[in-house]
């Protein structure tokens, strides 16, 4: 199938007692056994339900996997890759990641013995440079949160594959409308559901994708003892909203790069972060390795200003200043005291995240109105 018939049809089918087109929240804690140990594939809504099969099914026909793993946030998802390693283990992560990534590594995992290292991985020399005897992990998120940098997945797979090294991609970004890393030859695709995959800001969850059956029941192992497991309506608002994935993020692109066009352009503006536009670093990568370049945006204002920064983002009518992404509502996000707080300074200007930077999550409303809020948030500079 095409992505779009995908997005409809797979891993759904009609409910065998009525027929019904669409997957029935199964809102129950338990089934009725036959007799002990006999039943119908269903025990316990921890360990299985109907209406988070269905959606873990369809997810993994999206990102062309064999195994699809629903978690209660995206957040729990990684928690569960990372209870794979023992005190010892190696792990390296790009420098430029979500906030709440770095923080479980550091503030959960790492006083139990794991070791992380955070380096830039737009070259992939850095990657091989970082690893070592005990590096058992690399984890890759592209485009990165916030500065959209691209990480170029085939060659930082294959540098681990050479050492037997396991690869996890953040996918949450991208969507697999806009790149499948599996196919790249990533061992295990991450999704934080709540964004584009959910795409109406009215559910948290999160999910893994993957082929290796082992690896596999030793993740679903820990979705059951662990427990962070999303609920049947959760599961059934997603699939939902994985109906529509392809046209929203068809227009959250094309949003997306009409507003960097425009922001490029304006002359209060200093730099934008969006690997669509030529001027991006990583552009030629991005084009290869994505479809689209997606609807995420981020920019500095000349001058780097930390009051005028805040200005704008106060004065903004359309935009909704808040956390997460992804929704069909566009909203704005200042990473440095947000998203991206947990991450110490020091760090977070290592990387190039400065606290001036905002960034845009880029909804599927008409662009001219987006243009229009910016324009007259930015043009609120000047008469201030």
């Amino acid at each position: 199938m095409k992505f779009a018939t995908k997005a409809i049809h797979a891993g759904v089918e009609p409910d065998p007692t009525t027929g019904a087109i669409m997957t029935p929240i199964y809102q129950t804690s338990t089934y009725v056994q036959e007799s002990p140990g006999k039943h119908k594939g269903y025990e316990y809504s921890r360990t299985h339900n109907p209406t988070r099969t269905a959606l873990q099914n369809a997810l993994a026909a999206l990102e062309n996997g064999k195994h699809g793993i629903c978690y209660a946030s995206g957040l729990a998802a990684t928690d569960a890759v990372l209870k794979l390693f023992r005190p010892g283990d190696e792990i390296i992560s790009t420098n430029d990641l979500y906030g709440g990534t770095y923080r479980i590594m550091r503030k959960v995992f790492e006083p139990f013995g794991l070791k992380f290292q955070f380096v830039d991985m737009t070259d992939a020399a850095n990657v091989q440079a970082a690893v070592t005897e005990n590096t058992k992990m690399i984890w890759i998120e592209t485009p990165t949160n916030p500065l959209l940098k691209i990480i170029d997945i085939e060659a930082v797979v294959k540098l681990a594959r050479e050492k037997g090294i396991m690869t996890v991609v953040d996918n949450t970004f991208a969507t697999p409308y806009l790149q499948n890393p599996l196919d790249m030859g990533a061992d295990v695709v991450m999704h934080s559901v709540t964004k584009y995959l959910g795409g109406h800001s009215d559910t948290v969850m999160g999910a893994l994708v993957l082929n290796d059956d082992e690896l596999a029941a030793q993740l679903a192992f820990i979705q059951n003892a662990s427990g962070a497991v999303p609920g049947p309506q959760d599961c059934f608002l997603v699939l939902r909203g994985l109906k529509t994935l392809h046209i929203r993020m068809q227009r959250h692109c094309e949003n997306a790069a009409k507003i960097a066009q425009w922001l490029e352009e304006n002359p209060r503006v200093g730099k934008v972060f969006y690997p669509g536009l030529p001027s991006h670093a990583t552009h030629d990568l991005a084009t290869r390795q994505m479809r689209d370049y997606g609807g995420m945006v981020s920019f500095e204002l000349k001058g780097d200003d930390y009051d005028e920064a805040i200005k704008v983002m106060e004065s903004l009518e359309v935009f909704s200043l808040g956390e997460s992404l992804g929704g069909v509502e566009s909203l704005c996000t200042h990473p440095a005291s947000m998203t991206h707080a947990s991450i110490p300074k020091e760090e977070r200007l290592k990387a190039g995240l400065k606290d001036t930077l905002i960034r845009l999550s880029v909804g599927i409303e008409d662009a001219e109105d987006l243009i229009e809020d910016l324009n007259q948030s930015i043009a609120a500079l000047q008469t201030a």
